[in-house]
């Protein structure tokens, strides 16, 4: 694995980012992360380039960020309200905000961004020291699924528009329980190619992560609209609650 570098992705992928996440339910997630707050503050790791910061700020809540990317934080503050979200720039796995949070918001699938299981550690850590008794970390991930690989790699269509085809290839190196990836997309702008490694865990062994951060499992659903969790999930929200 390369050294680990929390500005990589941001820095590559920022100018295209939104396009990139069109389609996926932005609605429901500001839902349910307003509901969890109880109008809270809310501080998102990977707060990027504010697809529920600023909806849920719209809201009234104060929230706050952590980014790795001050790319993907300047196209943040170009958006109407932005620039009235303070952004620490940093791992959110380390960097601390100011103040103490009812909701800490880490979606898309970021925690598996962070390189080692002890960066994951570290990161649930860390949410942990910014919540207020009895607050709550709420994690979007994907299900690891091995076994759509063969032999180690595979290749799937994710997108087809009249507009856009995206594509990913993707290479497994399950000791490690590592992903690299690299997602071709095609546009009438040309090609695009955005590599991303991933070091993915298995839901239980992220209720492990938070037991060690003395936070508890509260909920777990399939999807932001709450879907119960089962054997065929591909994905889960995960809501973690820290000692009161």
């Amino acid at each position: 694995m390369p050294a680990f570098d929390a500005s990589a992705y941001g820095r590559g992928i920022a100018d295209i980012y939104d396009a990139t996440v069109r389609g996926l339910p932005t609605d429901q997630a500001v839902d349910l992360l307003h509901e969890l707050a109880d109008g809270g503050p809310v501080l998102e790791f990977g707060i990027g380039t504010g697809r529920l910061a600023l909806p849920l700020a719209a809201r009234g809540l104060e929230v706050a960020g952590i980014d790795g990317s001050a790319e993907m934080v300047e196209v943040l503050r170009g958006k109407p309200g932005g620039d009235r979200v303070p952004v620490t720039i940093g791992d959110f796995s380390t960097a601390t905000a100011d103040g103490s949070y009812a909701l800490v918001v880490l979606a898309a699938n970021t925690v598996y961004a962070l390189p080692s299981q002890d960066a994951q550690v570290a990161c649930f850590r860390n949410a942990a020291a910014h919540l207020r008794p009895g607050g709550r970390f709420v994690i979007e991930a994907w299900v690891p699924d091995p076994a759509a690989f063969r032999d180690g790699s595979a290749l799937r269509l994710l997108l087809m528009t009249e507009d856009a085809v995206v594509a990913e290839a993707a290479v497994l190196s399950p000791a490690g329980q590592h992903m690299h990836t690299t997602r071709i997309r095609l546009t009438a702008e040309g090609v695009r190619l955005l590599p991303a490694n991933h070091r993915y865990a298995w839901p239980a062994e992220l209720d492990l992560m938070a037991r060690l951060a003395s936070m508890e499992r509260e909920h777990r659903w399939s999807d932001w609209a709450r879907t119960p969790f089962g054997d065929d999930s591909r994905a889960h929200v995960s809501v973690y609650r820290r000692s009161a």
